[in-house]
């Protein structure tokens, strides 16, 4: 009886640790798929980011830059792509930032400009035009073309879209100014006018919305006088080399009285701190 009873217990025994070793090979099986499949989880997400990566930034490095230009108001964004077009720079990586800025600031029109990369794929070219004070007329091969002078006295081919009789843009006549080539400016002896012209322009008032014309007037000494020639009068206006707003108050005072006296009157002379006229 004894015997049997042992036998009993070994068996009942042998059974539990056999149930117990089934149950540590099941939780060891499902923990390796639970590894596995986190496995395969982070694979695929970084499968993922790298798609995204190479999508994203890696592709459009190797294809043609997107240009982006800021601080147009004469040009287009055309004008400048056709400027870059020679560069041939068939992705981002190849695209010369120092010689496209050469090439912009090659244009006389540019007053300053800034050509940055960004990755992975744009170009952003920042650039600051020339503001014409006044324009001159030059001959060339028989054909009179307008150019522009800014408030430094840099000549520039005009390039505006803008209506000119809306700018009151005034027309200067008589300076030594034969040709026009890159970077050029009118001689320093009439730098100071341009700097009065442009004084007066940054006023809110149009002064030169009156004045179609200043002519420069030599004088044997190497100095200068002005004639203004006044938009709605055909009087000739003679003054020194001061122009400035009270100069032209005066003036416009003057041409009211003047056309008071009837339209015999041709030229006015306000030089020399005195008031003259001549007429026909």
């Amino acid at each position: 009886m004894l015997d049997d009873y042992l036998d009993d217990e070994n068996a009942d025994l042998n059974e539990y640790f056999s149930t117990d070793d089934k149950n540590d090979d099941s939780d060891t099986s499902a923990d390796k798929k639970i590894k596995v499949i986190k496995v395969i989880f982070v694979i695929l997400c970084l499968v993922l980011v790298g798609e995204l990566i190479v999508y994203k930034y890696v592709l459009p490095s190797f294809s043609s830059p997107k240009i982006s230009v800021t601080g147009l108001s004469s040009y287009t964004p055309e004008d400048f792509a056709e400027k870059l077009a020679p560069l041939n720079n068939a992705n981002w990586f190849d695209f010369d930032v120092e010689q496209a800025a050469a090439v912009i600031s090659n244009d006389a029109g540019i007053d300053s400009v800034v050509v940055e990369k960004h990755f992975p794929d744009k170009i952003l070219i920042k650039v600051e035009e020339r503001k014409p004070v006044a324009m001159i007329f030059l001959m060339e091969n028989g054909i009179s073309s307008a150019l522009e002078i800014d408030r430094n006295g840099v000549i520039f081919p005009q390039h505006r879209t803008e209506n000119l009789e809306d700018s009151y843009m005034p027309v200067i006549s008589g300076l030594p100014v034969e040709y026009m080539a890159q970077g050029m400016r009118i001689p320093a002896k009439y730098r100071p006018l341009i700097e009065q012209i442009a004084r007066i322009k940054s006023l809110p008032q149009q002064y030169f919305a009156s004045v179609s014309e200043i002519c420069v007037l030599p004088k044997d000494t190497g100095n200068y006088e002005l004639a203004l020639i006044p938009s709605q009068a055909k009087v000739k206006v003679l003054t020194d080399r001061s122009l400035n707003e009270e100069a032209l108050k005066y003036m416009m005072i003057v041409l009211d009285v003047v056309n008071q006296l009837g339209s015999n009157v041709t030229e006015v002379d306000l030089r020399y701190g005195s008031v003259s006229y001549k007429t026909r």
